[in-house]
Order: structure tokens, then sequence, then C-alpha cells
């Protein structure tokens, strides 16, 4: 168990393919800041068990890429997995998949991941759905819409206040 409190620091952490994550990942960050948290907005290879360490509270952002979470953000959990167990239990956490239709596969696996580490849902998920069904818009790059943007700015913004009074 980690014997110092965390700091009301808030980690973003993303993985985007075709950019739609990656925008709400920025919209989220653009929320928390205006709410004067500190944010950290980390891309999931950038992510260390060290810096997550240092964070009060997470908010991961990727897309659903054949059902599951993308690699990129599964690699994360991998590779900090082990060294933050019993290290962050309790701290809040929430989530926004980017999907083509669905996003409850790639919601069910992060919310088992993060189970392990006994972290704590503040709140609801938020699954942008981008519509995306042919090969061609798949892969096509992504433009978020006003309100899924405004979703994240609002969910960022949130966890930041939330924080910063100790209320999550």
């Amino acid at each position: 168990m980690e014997t110092t409190g965390p700091t009301p620091k808030l980690a973003i952490v993303w993985h985007s393919r075709t950019g739609a994550s990656q925008q709400l990942a920025a919209a989220a960050a653009e929320g928390a800041r205006e709410e004067g948290g500190e944010t950290v907005l980390l891309s999931a290879p950038d992510a260390t068990p060290e810096l997550l360490l240092a964070c009060g509270g997470y908010l991961f952002v990727c897309p659903e890429n054949l059902g599951g979470l993308s690699g990129a953000m599964k690699e994360m959990f991998d590779r900090c997995y082990y060294p933050l167990m019993e290290r962050i239990e309790g701290r809040p956490y929430a989530t926004i998949i980017a999907a083509g239709s669905g996003g409850e596969g790639a919601q069910r696996q992060l919310d088992t991941i993060v189970t392990g580490w006994r972290l704590r849902r503040v709140a609801e998920p938020i699954i942008a759905h981008m519509a995306a069904q042919t090969p061609e818009e798949i892969l096509a790059p992504k433009s978020i819409t006003s309100g899924q943007r405004e979703k994240a700015r609002t969910l960022g913004a949130g966890l930041a206040a939330g924080l910063a009074m100790g209320a999550i």
C-alpha cells in the first residue's frame, strides 16, 4: 500500500489511431485545466508506473479495436499493472471509448483490468460513436462532434474539480 497520499493531479492517458481519442483526451484536458486542475496528458506509450503513481486520479481514453482495447492501451496496462498493484487502490477513474458502433467490449475489458488495481469508477463511461462501418470509414481520420467534445470537456472539468476538492 502506498504510504503517502496521492496528489490531486489528473492523468489523462490516451491512445488514438485515427484522431478521435486524441481529440477527446485533449478536450478533457482543456476542461480540467479550465477548472485549474493539475493535469498530465499522456499518450499510452509514454505512461509509466512512476508517472501514474504521482497522480491522484485517471481518465483513460482510447478506441475500441476489433471489440477490445487498442493494442497500445492494452500494452500500457501490461507494463504498468504489476508495478502499481496495491499502490493506487481506491483512486478514482473514468473512461472515454471511441468506437465505430459498439464500444462496450473495450469498456468491459478496461473495467476488468482496473478492477485488479481496485480503482473506483466516479463517472459513467462515455462511448463516442463514430459511425464508421466500412474499412475505408474505419481507417479514415476522424473528427469528433461538438457534443462529443463537450461531454469530454465536462468530464475532464468534473474530475479535476473533484480531485482538487478531495471530493472524489
